[in-house]
């Protein structure tokens, strides 16, 4: 069976789906909302840990609810599949000049600033190149697609000291304010030395969410050896110091 027949049989599939199964009858774009977040944070999760059979799946998923939220919009006389089909494909056209337009051999960062230019000339002149950014995306995340946007028009520092000096300007703000127990400050400047490193890791280009989540996964593995060197040892984790829990936790990361 061909790719094309694949898809066709796909939809197909959550065709009858939605006109049979009790489940899929009451679903509605505000019940799937939650779920294809939960899908696409799934796919993370599998990219994260190169799970290659998971991100398999998990494609699957996504796919599926991309057609079900078609169907939804079909039932309704809105968009077909179709539409979002032949809307993506003239979006890239369009948004890609430089493989099917005039524009040849641009370079990477030169792409990147022609396809914000591209689509904020889309939205209008009224929009600014932060409108694309989701409202919802979780914080750091939205931190790093806000800095992605301003770099692709050109805001953006040369070389790394920029990024070190804002970086350590942010870091002294914030121990001052500390020292002056300012906590509505102290807050704000956390913030601004939060994404001043967020900033920098876009231009060692290295994603702070995947680095993050490298550190969480290091520090629960480490823990986890952590808590078993107590156990076996007898003692109670809630009765233990500070000193005490450096001396396992050294022992752990060893391990």
């Amino acid at each position: 069976m061909s790719k094309l027949d694949e898809f066709d049989n796909l939809v197909k599939v959550i065709n009858e789906l939605r006109l049979k199964c009790p489940w899929d009858k009451s679903q509605t774009n505000k019940t799937l909302r939650t779920l294809t977040i939960e899908e696409c944070y799934e796919l993370s999760d599998a990219i994260v840990n190169n799970d290659q059979n998971s991100i398999k799946k998990e494609l699957g998923d996504i796919l599926t609810h991309i057609i079900f939220y078609s169907i939804l919009a079909e039932e309704k006389k809105i968009f077909s599949l179709r539409d979002v089909i032949t809307s993506q494909t003239k979006k890239l056209i369009t948004r890609h000049p430089h493989i099917y337009g005039s524009k040849k051999n641009l370079s990477e960062s030169e792409v990147k600033k022609n396809w914000e230019a591209i689509k904020l000339n889309e939205k209008g002149s009224g929009n600014s190149v932060l409108s694309g950014v989701p409202s919802s995306l979780p914080t750091m995340l939205k931190s790093w697609r806000i800095q992605e946007k301003v770099r692709g028009i050109g805001f953006q520092w040369a070389k790394k000291e920029g990024y070190i000096k804002k970086m350590e300007e942010e870091f002294f703000e914030l121990k001052k304010e500390i020292v002056d127990s300012n906590k509505n400050k102290m807050e704000e400047e956390l913030g601004d030395f939060m994404f001043s490193i967020i900033s920098f890791s876009y231009f060692l280009k290295l994603n702070p969410v995947d680095a993050l989540e490298k550190a969480n996964q290091k520090f629960i593995n480490r823990f986890s050896k952590m808590e078993q060197l107590i156990k076996d040892k007898g003692d109670r984790i809630q009765d233990l110091n500070i000193s005490e829990f450096e001396k396992y936790w050294e022992k752990a990361k060893v391990l």
